[in-house]
């Protein structure tokens, strides 16, 4: 693409890309994310191009049941590598258009079907479409799962060529920094993010207008804008999806925070272990970058703005503020004493606004339509959308965006189907590490920063890991500590030390060998570390531990009165025995005992010394009578 260097060449271009994007008779849109790339997508893309350019020209029928009208047409095929779809549990997915067809769990051998029923016949492969409950869904929109949603930042994801900057001018790209550099004024940007009440993404919830407001009256001119691409929360994946499937949107929302604020240079930081994400958006840039959407002069407007990446090692505690500023500049990564916040001296000790990649993906959707359309989604405080990774033990998991306020039945039940097996629910890990456990009281709480605080949670990056009643609280409670602690950077002792005493009494806990005492002192424990950290992963840590005593006590009491395990998770608390009416006394089981812990006379049943048992399950795979078995 040339230069573009004023309006008229902007017009020209987004005309130009219009009509490439309705020049294909038919559209293919193989999901091109991380996860269906890990399923084989690549390899049906690479097929579905073969067959593309085969069938240049061929005459192909559109059937009255899709509701067009043209009988034969040449057939011209475009075949683009999309960003996620979002219905990771179905993938590797594929789109067809102009029909809206998606289809599920598609292999390579499938390709040759669909084209030749679906692109030269416009006919349906229903085996290959979502079906439930008898009902057999053709289009993507009607499926409960994306029916149920709100897909706003997530809107291209799926449906434009990632690392096509024409697909995403013909889709409107690009078009609010044209209104805000040659309509708005700098204070006028920022009073429209200020007036929408959109709130970082991130985590925290605190106001993007103000942010930036706070760096636009700095008397430092020099200014910096980080977006933090970090993303550390185990099972979260939101802000991977939209760098990998629609990274024009997050630039684009980067490059108007850069000229409300004045800022010359801009970093995203990224973390090491997202390839595809870092591929794109270097692709993404280099783009901008040639059409004159950054760089020098951008648009003829006499405003310049650099964009650089900046890859991270993968440290979660990089995932605040000034631990990331720090980590960008070649120092190691650790957060600071506050004030000065990062408005005031954050990158290179210059004014930065910082904010995560959902949040920009968000900022172009503003000033195209106004505050007030943004306030009128979701709760007045907390007005928008928000994307969440929904997984665990629910039927449909993915990538899903709802308003604000949504309802935490509404995701697991419509939007995620229910349990798998239909197993009760027992908890919502929200937030990962982050956060805390919602119970099956709390399915009405609505999903927003403020309602998730009263309930002891907060929703962090947007991790939702779904749990049923065979998952034991105390050990997730274990895991996510053991997370944090090797995660913790070291600086502050709160964070440093009573991390690592958490983990310790949680250890000796499923090992059963706590006491009712550790119970207290976890609290005590978790209530000094919030109080006293120093920064937000450390004032964070205890939350899993503090909510899951508080909702699950019982099971704690269980683990280190009864040193039992009603779920058989923790090993430890699993008892061996053999069932004597089953047991014909072969001594099988003794013999194959690493540590001689069964004893018994041949031809009568056997027994098991619990006491010396260390539950490696040797018995259990060489008794051939199905006689030993194990006992929460």
């Amino acid at each position: 693409m040339n230069r573009i260097t004023n309006v008229s060449e902007l017009d020209a271009a987004v005309k130009q890309a219009e009509e490439m994007l309705h020049a294909d008779s038919h559209r293919i849109l193989v999901c091109a994310g991380t996860g269906c790339l890990a399923g084989g997508s690549q390899k049906i893309y690479d097929r579905f191009c073969e067959m593309a350019k085969q069938s240049e020209g061929v005459k192909v029928e559109f059937v009255p049941e899709a509701e067009y009208t043209v009988i034969k047409e040449s057939c011209h095929v475009g075949v683009k590598k999309s960003g996620c779809h979002g219905f990771c549990e179905m993938g590797p997915l594929v789109r067809i258009e102009p029909y809206n067809y998606i289809y599920i769990k598609v292999k390579e051998e499938d390709c040759e079907e669909i084209f030749n029923e679906t692109i030269l016949h416009g006919r349906p492969v229903e085996r290959l479409m979502y079906h439930k409950d008898g009902i057999v869904y053709r289009q993507q929109e009607e499926i409960p799962f994306y029916k149920k949603q709100t897909r706003l930042v997530l809107k291209n994801c799926g449906h434009i060529d990632a690392e096509n900057i024409n697909e995403y001018l013909a889709v409107g790209g690009y078009q609010a920094l044209r209104k805000v550099l040659f309509t708005m004024e700098p204070s006028e940007v920022i009073q429209v993010i200020s007036d929408s009440n959109l709130r970082g993404r991130g985590g925290g919830g605190f106001p993007t207008g103000y942010k930036w407001q706070q760096v636009a009256r700095q008397a430092e001119k020099i200014r910096y804008v980080v977006c933090n691409g970090d993303e550390g929360d185990p099972g979260a994946f939101m802000d991977r999806s939209v760098m990998e499937g629609d990274p024009h949107k997050m630039l684009e929302g980067m490059i108007i925070a850069a000229y409300a604020v004045g800022a010359q240079e801009g970093y995203v930081y990224v973390r090491a272990e997202y390839p595809l994400a870092v591929s794109r958006l270097k692709t993404a840039i280099a783009q901008a970058e040639e059409a004159g959407f950054l760089g020098e002069n951008i648009l003829g407007s006499g405003f310049s703005f650099h964009i650089h990446i900046n890859r991270g090692a993968g440290a979660f505690v990089c995932g605040e503020g000034s631990a990331l500023t720090a980590s960008i500049e070649g120092q190691r990564g650790m957060p600071r004493t506050k004030p000065p916040r990062t408005v005031e001296q954050g990158l290179f000790a210059k004014p930065t606004v910082l904010n995560n990649v959902e949040t920009y993906a968000n900022v172009s959707m503003i000033i195209l339509n106004g505050a007030d359309w943004y306030k009128s989604i979701g709760p007045e405080k907390s007005p928008g959308t928000k994307a969440f990774a929904l997984t665990g033990s629910v039927k449909n998991t993915g990538l899903i965006e709802v308003p604000m306020g949504t309802k935490l039945r509404e995701i697991v039940y419509d939007i995620g189907g229910g349990l798998k097996d239909d197993i009760p629910l027992k908890a919502v890990q929200i937030g990962g590490p982050s956060g805390g456990c919602l119970v099956t009281d709390d399915l009405e709480v609505s999903l927003d920063f403020d309602s998730l605080k009263s309930k002891g949670a907060m929703i962090g990056s947007g991790g939702l890991v779904v749990m049923d009643e065979n998952t034991c609280l105390v050990e997730v409670a274990r895991f996510f500590m053991n997370f944090t602690q090797n995660e913790s950077c070291g600086k502050c002792v709160p964070c440093r030390e009573g991390t690592k005493r958490m983990l310790e009494i949680l250890e000796r806990i499923v090992a059963g060998n706590g006491t009712l005492e550790d119970l207290d002192l976890l609290e005590e424990l978790g209530q000094a570390i919030t109080d006293t950290a120093l920064c937000g992963l450390g004032k964070s840590a205890a939350l899993p531990v503090l909510s899951t005593l508080k909702n699950f006590r019982q099971e704690y009491i269980e683990h280190v009165v009864d040193k039992r395990c009603r779920t058989g998770n923790c090993k430890a608390l699993v008892r061996y025995k053999i069932d004597p009416e089953a047991c014909k006394g072969c001594s099988k089981c003794a013999r194959n005992c690493p540590v001689g812990a069964i004893t018994g006379e041949i031809r009568k049943p056997f027994v098991i010394d619990t006491a010396k048992c260390i539950k490696c399950g040797a018995c259990i795979d060489n008794c051939a009578f199905h006689a030993v078995y194990t006992e929460n």
